[in-house]
């Protein structure tokens, strides 16, 4: 779809982009701004949200709130880092970034390496702080794509050598990931592939017909194993099993329904009270809607709004194939989690344990956000520069 480009339109990303990223301009600041009251927020409200399961589980109300803000600080760190680092770098590491991913991912699975939490083995244990390689693995495949792509676009339409060729170096990644198990990730990354693939210029006729090999899979996924097909169920109905499978979605309707316009007011909820599982990662939604109220909900959906917005207007300034490429995964890969996660937790779709971005606890998804945002900075940076240079 916008896999050619004329030449005399990237003459300055010939120059040396140390210096032509180096600068602040005036997005910094819109980028910024809203990626800092996404963050406070998350943070108080984290704190809002966990400071029960906090006490009861480490004797301080504390704990989750600053380890919170640790990673808020460090993401903030390295998102000016990728902010400066011009992102044409990122191309030629993408062979380490593969080989060291797909590694992690492995090794995850590894009895005594990986570390285990209700059955799943999805997390690292460094230092006390567990660090998720899906989580990484999610950018890592948008930036083979956007360098695969960009390098040979003319293969894309061709089936084997385009079509085929990405997903199934993509579903080495995604079938790892499910290994975990972790299907939601791996549905994440199955969608932001066909999204970037249909974007590059792939035959829709390709992208149904492979749609058709799901149907099976999607039985064994999800209909041979109990417990994601009890949730498939409660969505349905939570009403029929209300103290069972539908008992955390019935809770979540209550949260926002007892939240009325303006809310219950900060730590007022009653719905985090061992009512809803994680109110401080999956469903923190719910307690911002419990604590204040639809205009609550209403700023959280307007602050990502604006940067899908600002995504979708530097998709349109990008003429370097790599950077457009690079800020359409990002901006799906963002926004799609923010989207899945609302439906959730609002019952529009079945529970898929997503989180929030920005908003909800864990170190690993806040910093590969704030990598993400980083990057999408300097590729707005170069190319509002690139722009006034040409004009």
């Amino acid at each position: 779809m916008f896999d050619r480009f004329e030449g005399e339109n990237i003459t300055y990303l010939r120059t040396d982009f140390a210096g032509e990223g180096a600068g602040v301009h005036k997005d910094d600041f819109v980028w910024l701004g809203t990626i800092l009251c996404l963050v406070i927020i998350g943070t108080i409200m984290v704190y809002s949200s966990s400071a029960h399961v906090a006490i009861r589980e480490k004797g301080n109300s504390f704990y989750f709130a600053f380890r919170q803000m640790i990673f808020a600080f460090f993401g903030l760190g390295i998102l000016l880092f990728f902010r400066f680092l011009p992102y044409q770098k990122l191309q030629k590491g993408v062979p380490w970034l593969m080989a060291v991913t797909l590694l992690s991912l492995f090794l995850v699975l590894v009895p005594g390496i990986g570390y285990r939490v209700g059955g799943a083995s999805r997390w690292f244990r460094i230092f006390g702080i567990s660090v998720q390689p899906s989580e990484f693995a999610k950018l890592v495949v948008v930036i083979f794509l956007a360098w695969s792509m960009a390098r040979r676009p003319e293969i894309l339409t061709d089936f084997k050598k385009g079509y085929l060729f990405h997903w199934a170096v993509v579903g080495v990644f995604i079938l790892l990931i499910i290994k975990e198990p972790d299907l939601g990730m791996g549905v994440m990354i199955t969608l932001v592939t066909a999204v970037m693939l249909f974007i590059g210029g792939v035959r829709i006729k390709h992208l149904v017909l492979s749609a058709l090999p799901l149907i099976p899979l999607a039985y064994f996924l999800v209909w041979r194993v109990p417990y994601r097909w009890a949730r498939v169920l409660s969505f349905m109905d939570p009403w029929k099993d209300p103290l069972g499978s539908g008992f955390h979605l019935k809770h979540s309707f209550l949260a926002f329904g007892s939240g009325g316009w303006f809310g219950q007011g900060l730590s007022q909820s009653k719905m985090k009270l061992f009512y809803l599982p994680e109110p401080h990662t999956d469903f923190i939604l719910s307690i911002i809607g419990e604590e204040f109220g639809f205009l609550g909900v209403l700023v959280i959906i307007a602050l990502y709004l604006i940067l899908i917005i600002k995504c979708f207007q530097l998709t349109l300034r990008v003429t370097d194939p790599f950077g457009r490429y690079l800020v359409v995964g990002i901006s799906v890969l963002i926004g799609l989690q923010a989207l899945v996660n609302m439906l959730v937790v609002m019952g529009l779709v079945p529970t898929k344990g997503l989180t929030l971005p920005f908003l909800s606890y864990g170190g690993s998804s806040l910093i590969l956000n704030m990598i993400c945002i980083g990057i999408l900075m300097n590729i707005a940076s170069q190319h509002a520069r690139g722009t006034r240079c040409a004009s």
